[in-house]
């Protein structure tokens, strides 16, 4: 397959190099109200797929993170079937990253740590949401929320048992950029056997 040699997108062989390139100018940008904002699709184990935004909350060369309630749609299909996708739309600057990979469990003390950096009432939030299961009404929860709020009125709001991330591991992204004529930039990189990533171009 052909090798990438545009010269407007450089010679960057590391796809999370060059994601942190693009999330860098998408943070700064001042059309775009929060780079972070994801669509994360999971699915069944018998292949029904959903999506849903979501925010990202880290990334480094082990892949992406995102935080949930364990009880939700998505970590129960990720408990079901491990493999996620990721899509990142920029309109503003013209651009969109794919992220496709195989999610594990963050550890403990990730989860705690940035648990520990949300803010007091988000806290507060993730103990009284039974994230996606039936509501009989919006009073019912704030009823729930006001519960908790007192119950912690002194003390520290520590993690729910209930509550973590997911790091989507990825095994294959895909920068799309837009061009004229719907002639579009699209570079690839899969992750060899050898864990070294192979990089290609596609046709728009």
């Amino acid at each position: 397959m052909e090798e990438q040699t545009s010269p407007m997108n450089g010679s960057v062989d590391d796809p999370i190099a060059m994601f942190a390139s693009w999330y860098s100018e998408a943070r700064a940008h001042s059309g775009i109200a929060d780079a972070s904002a994801v669509n994360l699709a999971t699915s069944t184990g018998e292949g029904r797929p959903s999506s849903r935004m979501v925010l990202l909350k880290g990334y480094d060369a082990q892949g992406f993170v995102i935080y949930t309630n364990l009880g939700s749609r998505k970590a129960t299909e990720l408990a079901g079937n491990p493999r996620a996708a990721l899509c990142f739309y920029w309109e503003p600057l013209g651009k969109q990253v794919r992220v496709e990979g195989l999610t594990e469990r963050v550890t403990d003390a990730e989860a705690d740590t940035y648990f520990a950096s949300r803010p007091l009432a988000s806290r507060i939030g993730a103990w009284a949401s039974k994230q996606s299961t039936r509501l009989e009404s919006r009073a019912k929860l704030l009823a729930r929320v006001a519960r908790y709020t007192a119950s912690f009125a002194v003390g520290e709001v520590n993690r729910p048992p209930f509550w973590s991330g997911f790091r989507i591991v990825p095994d294959r992204m895909e920068f799309w950029t837009n061009a004229e004529y719907r002639l579009h930039d699209r570079i690839v990189f899969e992750k060899a056997d050898s864990g070294d990533w192979r990089r290609y171009l596609l046709y728009p």
